[in-house]
């Protein structure tokens, strides 16, 4: 049964140990609303959980099919209501006007007194739920850049604390093509590309992208529970299953990385989360293990094994098989779960110029375990923004357009 947002949280190994500082009480001067974003950390290895303690069926809201929503959008869509958009308006008129910087709003700052009454079961259910929603018509197109950012940001203070998304310290990302080369999958990140992205999870508990422009073809989106996948794995392909649970696969860390850590992480696919009825947490990104043969060529680090090469095949076919399709029309928000949602786009060709090129806002989202979150085995898995990418001490910024 999942947890209530009030559930008190056990004891973590992390807390009796001074190895790392507490980035809930992070300097103003860098951090506006003092607190800093975590980062990419390796699990806490004795926390991982053998093969044999997973279930061999997942059930509930969380393993959901695609044939329950797909016919269904009613489910899983919220049109904005004028009253709502009055609300967010009026929340968001009043933020700009108080000179406060983007990177301080917080749910204080951006009242939403009728609204709010909707998010707060709404961040319940993309935690413990289905794990995702589809908002229709914010008008970005004649609030512009700055507003609809704002607004944007305020409404992701009720679904968690947003935290950096790369080395620059963007807490409000940039989907947008910027002409890098998708080939160069060790230094550039495919976001910032219009190549597609292959399913994955982001590096925080909650994902959302605002469409403020849309491409000329492509560009659509796909989602699977992860859940459903881990079941059709262990119908099909039970040892890839097992695999996945072990931690020998290394993720790239593509540069992005403090004084004195190492350029990867090793890692699962499949986590159980600490503590009684544990759920099953998933961390994927085909990309960031593929960009590694310049540290496995040296003999840093072992290359991908046969194994490994047909495991992530399989499990990206099985997300294939199983997902949801939608596409997000401007105006639209998708919010969803990175433990248990894995997420995907396809490649894209834009309008030609002078025409916008296609943009979507992106904001990651932290989910604490004290306030409701899932009970990770990190040893940030109670910091406020645990999760991340987090360079030294590089203060966030929220650039309105891609840089």
């Amino acid at each position: 049964m999942a947890p209530a947002l009030t559930t008190s949280a056990p004891t973590a190994p992390h807390e009796l140990s001074k190895r790392i500082s507490n980035n809930n009480q992070a300097p103003k001067n860098i951090f506006p609303d003092g607190i800093k974003t975590s980062g990419q950390h390796e699990p806490l290895y004795d926390e991982l959980r053998p093969y044999s303690d997973f279930p061999r069926e997942i059930t509930g809201s969380t393993a959901w099919n695609r044939d329950d929503y797909k016919s269904n959008p009613e489910r899983w869509t919220h049109p904005f209501s004028a009253s709502e958009i009055d609300e967010i308006s009026s929340a968001a008129d009043a933020f700009i006007s108080s000179g406060t910087p983007l990177t301080g709003i917080t749910k204080e700052k951006f009242p939403l007194p009728e609204f709010s009454k909707f998010l707060e079961p709404l961040r319940k259910e993309l935690i413990d739920g289905k794990g995702f929603i589809l908002f229709k018509g914010l008008p970005v197109t004649a609030w512009g850049n700055r507003k609809s950012a704002v607004a944007y940001m305020g409404l992701g203070t009720y679904l968690g604390y947003f935290v950096s998304q790369n080395s620059r310290g963007h807490v409000l990302g940039h989907v947008k093509d910027l002409g890098e080369d998708a080939a160069q999958i060790d230094k550039v990140r495919i976001y910032r590309t219009n190549a597609r992205q292959f399913f994955h999870a982001d590096d925080a508990d909650l994902v959302g992208l605002l469409c403020v422009a849309k491409a000329l073809e492509g560009g659509e989106s796909d989602l699977v529970s992860s859940h459903s996948v881990w079941n059709e794995l262990q119908r099909e392909n039970p040892d890839v299953a097992e695999l996945l649970t072990r931690p020998i696969w290394y993720f790239d860390r593509k540069g992005e990385t403090s004084r004195g850590q190492d350029e990867w992480i090793r890692t699962s696919v499949f986590y159980l989360e600490r503590g009684e009825e544990p759920r099953v947490y998933s961390k994927w990104d085909p990309y960031y293990i593929k960009s590694l043969t310049r540290f496995s060529d040296a003999g840093l680090i072992p290359p991908l094994s046969p194994e490994q090469q047909r495991a992530a095949q399989i499990l990206e076919d099985t997300c294939v098989k199983l997902a949801l399709h939608m596409i997000l029309d401007i105006g639209d928000i998708q919010f969803l779960s990175n433990n248990h949602v894995l997420h995907a786009r396809t490649a894209y060709k834009d309008f030609p110029a002078p025409a916008p090129r296609r943009h979507l806002m992106r904001l990651w989202l932290s989910t604490p375990e004290q306030e409701g979150g899932w009970k990770l085995p990190f040893h940030d898995s109670r910091e406020k923004k645990r999760g991340g990418i987090q360079v030294d001490d590089r203060a966030p910024v929220a650039p309105e357009d891609a840089e």
